[in-house]
């Protein structure tokens, strides 16, 4: 994980580079200023302590900084978990107003809008994401270290696949090349299928030749084969709900498809058990990666399948990844992903720099909030400026 670089300043949002310090928005209620971010003080229910902040414009960026204009910033469900206090991960504390709050947003597309003196490889219009974790990405306008950025490709890319790509394709690319030596023809198995991590690998192993075996919630009449034929047209080999895992024949029939490449490598972000009766359909010496839990139930996993299948079960977390991986890697597996022209996620994005007060703004934010809580189904990107 990364450090977020702050500053503490008496009226805008400094770029003050220093080992350590505190940082500061300078409010107003008028909205001359463009730039505007999404706070909290305290944990809890999103749409409850989440609000909108307008603050001041920047002043110059320091020799080896640069200001950054967030375009896009996605609304992650690790995002939620850590407003809520449940994920193991902080965002920067700031000082806005007299009251120490926390900037939301770990992941977004920004572009440059001022470059440092002593900055180079840089300049003003590049597109860069975030090298370090936890920034508050959902803010308008940062000042940040020019080595706290990775510029993206000029060409090949939208906003919204830039926005996104750090998190979710990586994730799924890190896990398809991690732990297994996958090659064409081969079999993945995995859950959460139609999550946007679900949806990467099965682009992902498609463009590889790699066929992938997908799980789903039940829904209702054709809203079923509505998603199976989007996962298809994505590249899924098979889709199936989960009531599909009672049925006996189904792992007489995943035996055949795979008798040439037995299942080495299962994906899971739900956990519970239907993850449980998903690992009779791998082969020997497969590897179950965990990498969420939605399901917030536990994994059991019977001990035959270690002994006998000789099964390694691991966990993955793409943060880890980032902090354990050099500049020029992480920099590679971007360059890999703008070149695999994924598809765009299912998105809305919820512009909040029009609302003409944060009173307005922050009413738009808890609302949309409101709807993913209950299951909204489509990747809120976030607009501030």
């Amino acid at each position: 994980m990364f450090r977020t670089c702050t500053v503490r300043c008496a009226r805008s949002l400094r770029a003050k580079i220093q080992p350590s310090y505190a940082e500061s928005f300078s409010t107003s209620a008028a909205r001359s200023q463009a730039n505007r971010a999404v706070i909290f003080a305290a944990n809890g229910n999103p749409a409850e302590v989440l609000r909108v902040q307008s603050y001041e414009p920047l002043p110059p960026p320091s020799p080896d900084a640069v200001n950054i204009r967030f375009r896009l910033s996605p609304i992650n469900p690790s995002d939620i978990n850590v407003v809520q206090g449940v994920y193991p991960a902080k965002p920067a504390q700031l000082h806005v107003s007299g009251e120490d709050v926390f900037v939301g947003g770990n992941e977004g597309l920004a572009e440059i809008v001022e470059v440092g003196s002593a900055v180079k490889n840089l300049q003003k219009g590049d597109w860069v994401v975030p090298a370090k974790a936890q920034v508050g990405t959902w803010s308008s306008l940062r000042a940040v270290h020019a080595e706290d950025v990775i510029k993206l490709p000029a060409e090949g890319l939208s906003e919204v696949n830039a926005a996104t790509i750090t998190v979710n394709p990586a994730t799924a690319y890190s896990m398809l090349h991690e732990f297994v030596n996958l090659k064409e023809g081969d079999w993945v198995l995995q859950n959460g299928a139609n999550s946007a991590v679900g949806q990467a690998v099965i682009q992902i192993a498609a463009r590889k030749g790699i066929n992938t075996i997908n799980f789903v919630r039940q829904r209702r009449g054709h809203e079923m084969d509505l998603l199976t034929s989007q996962l298809t047209q994505l590249g899924a080999t098979h889709v199936f709900p989960y009531d599909a895992l009672a049925d006996k024949s189904l792992a007489k029939h995943v035996k055949q498809w795979t008798s040439n490449s037995p299942i080495r490598l299962m994906l899971n972000c739900v956990g519970g058990p239907n993850t449980t009766a998903m690992t009779r359909l791998l082969g020997e010496n497969a590897h179950l990666i965990s990498y969420g839990a939605m399901s917030k139930k536990p994994l059991s996993l019977p001990t035959s399948l270690f002994i006998f299948k000789n099964l390694c079960a691991e966990g993955f977390w793409q943060s880890t990844w980032y902090k354990r991986h050099t500049r020029q890697e992480r920099e590679h597996l971007m360059k890999t992903l703008v070149d695999l022209k994924l598809e765009e996620p299912e998105h809305e994005i919820l512009d909040l720099s029009e609302e003409r007060s944060d009173e307005e703004a922050t009413q738009k934010l808890r609302s949309i909030l409101s709807k993913m809580e209950e299951g909204y189904g489509k990747k809120v990107l976030l607009r501030l400026g």
